[in-house]
């Protein structure tokens, strides 16, 4: 991007004014709108002049995800005739949760998904394969159709899995950008070695990545987003968002973390006394969501752990930006001493030549500490790959999980218990699960 157009990006001055305005809007919303807030308000007896700044935030009670399970419809901010769109969460933690929207919501989320697909450099002379499903409730794949549409872009919409059409549509229609899940992309390489596709003939310039993480927290590519990059020309766009927060948190061309977007979240990280995390620190995504109209949230604890940057990006934009997730707080390990998390240890698992999936579990043993049982799909299982498999988990990770070896079916139910339409790779089944 050359310089001249950094004009245009909003100075930190503008985004903080804009930012308190919608606050102030957002609180006399709630306080007119919302069952829940109206109890919280009047429960923990908030003083609404106190809350002048952004800062003064901190007033105000957090809301869990738990809350929002439990009192799910007391979330509701207008009557269900104006409802035109229920989601919900893939309840990867637990029950899932409804999101309903309104025709503005919807537009917001179009509006949001054009500004993360722009901040990736789109334009409307792209076409998107869309490799992801846009029924079962998924706010996701709604907002990335009618975002790419805003922008003018061409769309296709293939959905998920079946290599052999994903290519074949590949080339028949010429896509320039995927938006799909990483490790999907690697099967779509494998399949392609596998049949002799010469994948540099595609006209597909980059990836949008969904639900997984690309990189590390110094924003070089994991071994997933390596794996894929070595083998395919292509750019990585990292991307990171909730269907309770309604919005996302997209990379720019640098490739430096997720841009903030001031003007639909306000974003703070916090530890774990609800305080805010000092410069540098990771600290719990916790957002307040700003011009919803059917389900805004106030000071929503995402369980997510981030670090900001606020230093002004190399492409000109002056938004706070998000590191790739660390970990989330209740997928937190403590094995034999050492603290994992769970999209580390993916990360390992993902980066093993001997095998082709997992299914990470977690459980309490007698004495209550957390056990861990890596459920693993080998290429082709031997003596020599189970030892370098151990070898590799003992140097990487300094302790050795149980290894239990699967067949494709058995790690394919684990992965789809139920009608889910993400794949679990983390099974919690700890005595209580926020110990």
């Amino acid at each position: 991007m050359n310089h001249s157009s950094h004009k245009k990006f909003l100075q930190q001055k503008r985004i903080r004014e804009i930012q308190e305005n919608k606050l102030h809007e957002l609180l006399a919303y709630l306080k007119s709108n919302s069952p829940y807030y109206q109890r919280i308000f009047k429960q923990e007896q908030i003083d609404f002049n106190r809350i002048k700044k952004l800062e003064d935030i901190v007033f105000i009670p957090t809301t869990s995800k738990e809350d929002l399970q439990s009192f799910n419809e007391e979330f509701l901010c207008v009557p269900r005739t104006s409802v035109i769109e229920y989601t919900s969460t893939s309840g990867t933690l637990g029950l899932p949760v409804t999101i309903a929207l309104t025709e503005k919501d919807l537009q917001r989320l179009a509006y949001n998904e054009f500004k993360s697909f722009s901040c990736a450099g789109g334009e409307p002379e792209d076409v998107y394969q869309l490799m992801l499903t846009l029924d079962r409730q998924f706010m996701a794949g709604m907002a990335y159709y009618s975002g790419i549409r805003k922008l003018g872009a061409g769309i296709i919409r293939v959905g998920p899995g079946v290599p052999s059409l994903q290519w074949e549509t590949i080339f028949r229609l010429k896509p320039t950008v995927l938006v799909a899940v990483p490790s999907f992309i690697l099967k779509l390489i494998q399949w392609a070695d596998e049949h002799q596709i010469d994948m540099t003939s595609a006209s597909v310039k980059k990836a949008i990545c969904i639900g997984e993480n690309i990189r590390q927290a110094d924003f070089s590519l994991n071994l997933l987003g390596k794996k894929i990059t070595d083998a395919w020309d292509i750019k990585l766009f990292s991307t990171y968002a909730s269907t309770e927060m309604q919005t996302a948190f997209t990379e720019c061309e640098a490739g430096r973390g997720g841009h903030h977007q001031p003007d639909l979240v306000i974003v703070e990280l916090l530890n774990e006394q609800d305080q805010p995390v000092l410069t540098g620190e990771a600290g719990e995504v916790t957002i307040t969501t700003l011009g919803v109209e059917g389900m805004p949230l106030l000071r929503y604890k995402t369980g997510d752990l981030c670090v900001a940057h606020e230093e002004v990006c190399t492409c000109g934009r002056h938004s706070l930006r998000l590191s790739p997730v660390i970990g989330r707080k209740k997928q937190m390990i403590k094995f034999k001493g050492t603290t994992l998390f769970a999209p580390a240890l993916f990360d390992l698992l993902a980066g093993m030549e001997d095998i082709s999936d997992f299914v990470a579990e977690v459980y309490s043993n007698e004495i209550g500490t957390d056990e861990v049982l890596l459920h693993l799909l080998p290429l082709k299982y031997s003596e020599e790959s189970d030892h370098r498999i151990r070898a590799y988990l003992q140097a990487k990770l300094r302790v050795t999980p149980q290894i239990r070896y699967e067949n494709a079916e058995t790690i394919q139910q684990l992965q789809f218990p139920g009608a889910g339409r993400k794949p679990v790779k983390f099974l919690d089944k700890r005595n209580s699960v926020d110990g």
